[in-house]
């Protein structure tokens, strides 16, 4: 339908919503491409492209089947789906058939067999367990990754095309917008105090009272902004309601104008989101048009105007006054907390910051009601919340559940466990600044406080899963360094404490490191946690001191012994060829130094002085023969079959 160029008042919006939904009752098929970043990759644009060339040599017999494009039949491109590992992902409604792992070239008999005839394409249908002969779902309601989530936040995620404003309008847009303005702007923030929806960005701080807090200042101006400068390694959450549900986002934030009666904001878009700030864009160019920004916006006597801006990369402007001052283009350094952005915020006036995942729930609470979003997760952490599970798990992708659920049911659940059947060791759970919690851990409820305690966070939403191969002394290590990268400097314990806290955990894990060592980074972290000034330098520690209560049994190891466990810390670790070796040479003709010698069909050996611990040969054994020795031990032992058994099933 082509939208009216503009819509003088609520009515004529709800007016056109509803001719959009009764024109769409016709559809009997739609058929979806995910056209998430992970999905692109994999060639779905191609798909896509494809899909379309076969509906339209099908035509005729797709006319009989009683399909027709663009009237019964509708082809779209969608935002991410959410289960990134089985991508590329294609849907077809209103049936949910999840066809996944598609390549160019099974367009063909998805327009054929599913679209003609009616049939599910077999092989394309997703594998519920990961052995040959097993079940498929023949719907992605009957794959747990999706039948456990409930869905706020990515309510529109992965269903409608983010670049077509009608099919935002037949999925409920503007409503929660037009509900809204039919209250009085307290009301609104009564509303979303009521809802116990509480910021997403990782400080947990109450949406409603924030904005109360703002209302109260007596200034002339009041600046909304949305933090999309998500920093956190292996976190995606924003990024993708911002490719796929831009429409939402500013949604949220016309409630929040409206609310707080501001009429200026901005969108803080970290600068490798390129796909984010295009959609965005069109979102506001196209609102803008129709007199959905701007002035007068419905009638309503309401301005607002949204622009964005591109950060630089910068993990320490996801922090609020750093991001503040970025965007007044100086330089991203965070200031003392007791200057309340509420009252002092950009330009040194009053500014209401949240991230894009707290700003899209607002439109779903004022539609749905407060009560109805208070009545999900728990006392003190309501609704539900999106997290990226990434890591060494089998389902990785995008999940949104209710909060109090338990780590073991989102991993286990949801995630389908650890990949390859490993030993589950530990999950960091809020970024980089989280901290990674044991086994005996599992069945915490993931809320704010809950995580909090335990000595993690829920941060924005990251969730990397580890299996025993990880060595945690390692892993607190790494994350040190990504902080020393991203650390403004401006204070010194953040600055000098990162640094210090680094050299010690290398030196363990080089063996050098001595008991004392532990002492000094626990003092270290202790200075950093109450001194520096903003929540980098806080949180900082958290990796640190949490793998120190959690696994100190493997830090004394290093000290002590001089053992890597997990078989990581290359300066603790040797490779050996045991007995079992075949001769088959292929770590022979792998290794970069030449230091494997060995005669066809007779054992290999490693010559330690040309070696350079790359772990080549370990990767690329068939037969698992190549052992990992640290502490004069073989540590790190595989689970997976070895030996001729192993040969065997991998020819088969």
């Amino acid at each position: 339908m082509t939208a009216p160029k503009t819509f003088k008042n609520a009515k004529a919006l709800l007016d056109y919503a509803k001719k959009v939904r009764e024109s769409r009752k016709i559809r009997k098929r739609e058929i979806r491409v995910c056209g998430g970043p992970g999905c692109v990759a994999g060639g779905s644009r191609k798909i896509y492209e494809e899909i379309g060339q076969e509906i339209d040599a099908h035509a005729a017999e797709l006319k009989a089947a009683g399909l027709e494009l663009d009237v019964t039949l509708v082809k779209k491109c969608t935002g991410c789906h959410g289960m990134c590992e089985a991508g590329p992902i294609v849907t077809v409604e209103p049936d949910s058939i999840f066809y996944a792992h598609t390549k160019p070239g099974d367009a063909k008999k998805i327009v054929e067999e599913t679209l003609v005839k009616g049939e599910l394409v077999e092989d394309l249908l997703y594998r519920l367990c990961d052995r040959k002969g097993g079940d498929r779902a023949h719907t992605y309601h009957d794959i747990p990754f999706y039948a456990l989530q409930q869905r706020i936040a990515l309510r529109n995620v992965g269903t409608i095309d983010p670049t077509d404003f009608d099919d935002f309008i037949a999925a409920g847009g503007l409503e929660g917008f037009t509900k809204a303005l039919a209250m009085k702007p307290e009301e609104v923030i009564e509303e979303v105090e009521k809802s116990g929806l509480r910021g997403r960005g990782g400080a947990g701080f109450p949406a409603g009272r924030k904005w109360k807090s703002a209302v109260r200042v007596k200034k002339d101006r009041v600046w909304i902004i949305c933090n999309g400068d998500e920093g956190d390694p292996g976190a995606f959450m924003d990024r993708t309601i911002m490719d796929s549900d831009p429409y939402s986002v500013i949604e949220g934030m016309l409630i929040g104008a409206y609310a707080l009666g501001a009429t200026e904001g901005y969108i803080y878009v970290r600068h490798e989101y390129p796909l984010a700030v295009k959609h965005l864009t069109m979102a506001i160019e196209r609102l803008t048009a129709i007199g959905l920004l701007g002035d007068n916006i419905l009638g309503s006597g309401m301005s607002f105007r949204l622009k964005i801006s591109r950060g630089g990369g910068a993990f320490v402007c996801g922090e609020s006054s750093a991001l503040m001052r970025s965007l007044e283009g100086k330089v991203g350094e965070p200031r003392a907390k007791y200057v309340r952005s509420v009252e002092k915020g950009l330009n040194d006036e009053p500014t209401v910051l949240n991230n894009v995942e707290t700003w899209v729930c607002v439109p779903a609470i004022m539609n749905k009601g407060a009560d109805w979003f208070s009545s999900i997760g728990t006392p003190t952490s309501k609704g539900t919340k999106v997290f990226s599970l990434v890591g060494k798990v089998r389902h990785t992708g995008l999940v949104e559940v209710p909060m109090g659920r338990t780590l073991r049911e989102i991993i286990y659940n949801v995630g389908g466990g650890i990949l390859n059947d490993r030993p589950f060791k530990a999950v960091q759970t809020g970024g980089p600044s989280g901290g990674c919690l044991p086994a005996d851990k599992l069945d915490l409820s993931v809320d704010f406080d809950t995580l909090t305690r335990a000595g993690a966070m829920m941060g924005s939403g990251g969730m990397v899963v580890m299996d025993d191969r990880t060595c945690m002394v390692d892993v607190a290590k790494y994350f040190t360094k990504f902080l020393i990268d991203e650390s403004c400097g401006k204070c010194v314990p953040c600055r000098e404490g990162l640094r210090q806290t680094y050299e010690l955990l290398d030196k363990i894990t080089r063996g050098e490191g001595e008991m004392e060592d532990l002492d000094k980074i626990e003092k270290l972290c202790h200075t950093m946690e109450v001194a520096s000034l903003c929540g980098l330098g806080k949180s900082a520690p958290y990796p640190v001191t949490s793998t120190l209560q959690y696994f100190r049994d493997e830090y004394i190891a290093h000290i002590k012994d001089k053992k890597c466990e997990a078989g990581v810390c290359k300066p603790l670790i040797h490779y050996e060829i045991n007995k079992n070796c075949i001769g088959c040479k292929l770590c022979k003709k792998r290794c970069p130094t030449e230091a494997i010698s060995g005669e066809n069909k007779k054992l290999h050996v490693i010559d330690q002085d040309k070696c350079i611990t790359c772990g080549i040969c370990y990767d690329v054994c068939p037969v698992d023969t190549v052992d990992i020795i640290s502490g004069g031990e073989v540590v790190n032992n595989r689970l997976e079959p070895t030996g001729k058994a192993k040969l065997a099933a991998t020819k088969a």
